[in-house]
């Protein structure tokens, strides 16, 4: 396995999944992880991620610098050379510009590290400190049009360091410097299989449940959902799904949500109407992360309500991925907590149950994967990403049932030609944001903002170039069928900067 050391970079968990993409199992630690945790996992080599901080901060974050004693091979990204420099005796300074996006890559010594790249190609940069002095033993192997030493290298103990981010989908041959470091550099096994690791899930859940009961929340979406046919798949009638209608789901969801756990999964479960008092509960508030929050706990309370009627339940399953563990966790570190998960936290520690999370090392894509191989219907699987707080964080200012409906209608139709065109299953996520405008003398009506976005993982996210009689189409349909907007604009904004929901 890699093992990536957080210091704080939005992209720490593209690093993980462009390895896992490899075959590779890789996984994501806080930067300051005890050194026996890391001896533990007997890694073949690690990564230290890019991060916000200067390495000439006082207050730095720094790791252990016994990894460099361990006699495997590391590599430094952004903020993790720059503290490669500084630990080994390097001097690191303040640059003149600050250099973000797109940049050219000069080759000076060609290496293995640059095995089958061109002599010059595009990469991305994002830092303002750059390395003026190298450390001793340490040799510069590629410039940028900007900084001098855009990477380094100590050959002879297997210490690499780049300045641009290789895993980004923006530097080109950044999958070929990965894939030379893990596959060439550290020699780590291609032993991650997706099949082998669902089988050992099974087998664990069987053994570590035995005759009780376990819970599952379920909202029909596609990683709750496939965490409960595996875990089904385990122990049978002993999961008791629980499905929660929040008020906050899609135009007909609670429907197809039952009928698809019913009729394909024969699953036991439960279904509770909460509606009016998740809409209570979010009246008159506006904070996005005040709605997750109260939408989280309010969660909690019915589902503990619903879930005391169950005997002999020792157990809460949860379809959490990896990047909602990263995410929600400030992992000892810089890492912020850029949003509070509906999937991650709290409950068992309420309702004293043992947590059991087949999902949680996995990355979106992967869960896509599984859900093929058990022969999941396409329609769940290849169901767009949506989040655990539902339309509460679609809709700007506050949530009542006026506005819902609105969002509900005008969700409704994109989808519908969204699908008709044939664009729903080419696209990551499509959805609307409903935008309420407030008038004094005059009475403005709503507008609808429609997010399309492709990507390979949700970690970073670009805006699709959609046909413009497609989004005509779209705009006409919404402002003539949907009472209360007359206005839709398309959102042509990427990620980074932007994050792909709204809030």
């Amino acid at each position: 396995m890699i093992i990536i050391l957080d210091f704080g970079s939005q992209y720490t968990h593209l690093i993980a999944r462009r390895i896992r993409e490899m075959n590779v199992f890789s996984e994501v630690l806080p930067y300051n992880a005890d050194i026996a945790e890391i001896l533990k996992k007997e890694p073949s080599g690690i990564i230290l991620s890019g991060g916000p901080a200067s390495v000439m901060s006082k207050s730095a974050p720094t790791c252990d610098d016994y990894i460099f004693k361990l006699g495997i091979p590391i590599l430094g990204v952004c903020y993790g050379m720059q503290l490669i420099a500084k630990m080994f005796g390097g001097e690191v300074v303040k640059g003149s510009l600050r250099e973000y996006g797109k940049s050219k890559l000069f080759i000076d010594k060609k290496d293995i590290f640059f095995d089958k790249t061109p002599k010059n190609f595009n990469v991305w940069m994002s830092h303002s400190d750059r390395i003026k002095t190298l450390p001793k033993g340490f040799t510069k192997i590629a410039r940028s049009e900007n900084i001098n030493c855009a990477a380094f290298a100590n050959i002879e103990n297997k210490i690499y360091g780049v300045q641009f981010h290789p895993e980004v989908v923006h530097t080109e041959f950044g999958k070929n410097l990965l894939n030379n470091f893990v596959l060439k550099i550290c020699k780590a096994k291609r032993d991650w299989d997706l099949k082998s690791f669902v089988e050992e899930q099974i087998e664990e859940i069987r053994k570590k449940v035995g005759n009780s009961n376990v819970i599952c929340g379920v909202s029909g979406g596609v990683d709750s959902s496939i965490a409960a046919v595996i875990i089904h798949k385990a122990i049978g009638k002993k999961l008791v799904a629980i499905f929660v209608d929040n008020g906050l789901l899609r135009k007909e969801e609670g429907e197809r949500v039952k009928h698809v756990f019913q009729k394909e999964f024969k699953m036991n479960m439960r279904f509770v109407d909460a509606k009016d008092i998740f809409l209570k509960e979010l009246e008159s508030v506006v904070d996005p992360e005040k709605k997750r929050k109260i939408i989280g706990r309010v969660f909690i309370e019915v589902f503990e309500k619903e879930a005391k009627k169950i005997k002999n339940v020792k157990f809460l399953a949860q379809g959490t991925l990896y990047p909602d563990v990263i995410e929600s966790l400030p992992v000892k570190g810089p890492s912020a907590t850029i949003k509070s998960h509906h999937n991650v936290g709290g409950l068992p520690e309420k309702m004293k149950l043992s947590l059991i999370e087949p999902l949680r090392y996995l990355f979106k894509d992967e869960v896509r994967i599984i859900g093929h191989k058990l022969n999941v219907p396409d329609e769940l699987v290849n169901r767009q990403p949506f989040p655990g707080p539902g339309l509460a964080i679609r809709i700007m200012g506050e949530i009542n049932e006026e506005r819902l409906n609105i969002l509900k209608e005008a969700d409704w139709i994109l989808i519908d030609e969204m699908k008709k065109s044939g664009y729903y299953y080419k696209v990551w996520q499509s959805f609307a944001i409903l935008i309420p405008v407030m008038g004094d003398e005059r009475t403005y009506e709503s507008v609808i903002a429609v997010r399309i976005v492709e990507s390979l993982d949700g970690m970073t996210a670009d805006f699709t170039k959609m046909p413009y009689d497609l989004l005509q189409k779209i705009s006409t349909r919404i402002v003539n069928e949907v009472k209360g907007v007359n206005r839709v604009v398309y959102d042509i904004t990427s990620k980074p900067p932007a994050t792909i929901e709204w809030e």
